[in-house]
């Protein structure tokens, strides 16, 4: 079945699906991409499951929300190939695995009536069957790094057809005003004091306990924020032994600005990362950041320019990176002051629109 294919480059319908929509950077990034493409002029549909972060920023950026079941793989395909047909959709773009799943199914079934876009946000963790499926389903793949594309590659898709579109950000989502009120809870939530540095991460669980096994070796007392996780009992007892600092755990929280008014640096730890929202957050608002030398994240950062890279998995060079900073307030500065150029100027929500664009029509053309 042929897609409705759009040769002039004009408006678009397209329709973004995720099963997952909760607090995460991918859900940010959806929800900025979905609201730079309305502006832009296209059709948008966001199809996710209601009640999710994602569904309620789509909402407030006035992008249309269809309300989706992702339980079963059978009636999700029929049910996003209905949508397809019924809206005039010219581009599916698929951003998580259970929505690749049922998109692949009615792809491969010649039931999909758009072009298919699968947008891979993170390392790949599939078994190569799977990513040479998608690959063959998919139109376009796109990467949000080199280093995902090259993961991918190495799993089986096809080259030619996977294109890289960093993630963007819009300064002014980050640049908002923060209120006296919602600054005073944030400081009483953390625990916050004057005369010491407060350190944050914005991370779901990652290697948050490679870096407080870093706490123990710095050797100024500083406050660490872990915002998007609760407490657990290794990260309990990591944070009992590092008695010199405190360390506060905060859970997802949906406005993160009042806590990132209160950082001093900002720590991405990480095993593997495709291509980080909270560390453009970080950048754009113009922290030092110091974040785990993989995937991603070296794409984003040049070591000494605009932060400091660290060897992953290494408390001591994590806990070097944090002493360097803490103990040079000017480098800092510098590295902070570099990194919020980089941001606005390489990783733009306009630039990301315009490169997604040029991978929906690359998409469209192989329908056509």
């Amino acid at each position: 079945m042929r897609s409705p294919t759009r040769r002039d480059g004009g408006p678009l319908t397209v329709l973004h699906l995720t099963h997952q929509g909760d607090g995460a950077g991918s859900t940010v990034s959806i929800a900025e991409l979905a609201r730079a493409q309305r502006e832009a002029g296209h059709q948008v549909l966001v199809g996710c499951r209601p009640g999710t972060l994602l569904a309620d920023l789509a909402r407030a950026a006035d992008v249309e929300v269809v309300p989706l079941d992702f339980g079963r793989l059978g009636p999700l395909a029929r049910r996003i190939a209905g949508l397809a047909a019924e809206r005039g959709v010219h581009v599916v773009n698929s951003h998580a695995s259970r929505d690749r799943a049922a998109c692949r199914r009615a792809k491969l079934a010649g039931r999909l009536p758009a072009a298919l876009v699968m947008t891979r946000r993170s390392m790949p963790r599939s078994l190569p069957p799977s990513v040479v499926m998608n690959g063959l389903a998919a139109d376009c793949t796109v990467a949000v790094s080199a280093a995902v594309r090259r993961a991918l590659v190495r799993r089986g898709s096809l080259p030619w057809r996977v294109r890289v579109v960093p993630n963007g950000i819009d300064p002014a989502r980050m640049e908002r005003p923060v209120s006296a009120e919602a600054l005073a809870e944030a400081r009483a939530r953390i625990g916050w004091r004057a005369d010491r540095p407060t350190v944050g991460v914005v991370a779901r669980r990652k290697d948050q306990a490679v870096l407080l096994r870093a706490l123990a070796l710095v050797p100024r007392p500083v406050t660490l924020v872990l915002l998007g996780i609760g407490p657990d009992p290794e990260l309990q007892a990591l944070a009992a032994a590092a008695r010199l600092h405190h360390v506060a755990f905060v859970p997802f929280r949906r406005d993160v600005l009042p806590f990132y008014a209160l950082f001093d640096a900002a720590v991405l730890p990480t095993s593997g990362e495709g291509l980080s929202q909270a560390l453009l957050e970080a950048m754009v608002l113009g922290l030092p950041v110091v974040a785990s030398c993989v995937a991603g994240n070296a794409e984003v950062l040049t070591d000494g320019v605009d932060g400091l890279l660290v060897r992953p998995h290494s408390p001591a060079a994590f806990a070097r990176a944090l002493a360097t900073l803490l103990a040079d307030p000017p480098f800092g500065a510098a590295l902070g002051a570099a990194a919020r150029r980089t941001a606005r100027e390489r990783f733009t929500l306009e630039r990301t629109r315009r490169l997604t664009d040029g991978a929906y029509h690359a998409a469209l053309e192989r329908t056509a």
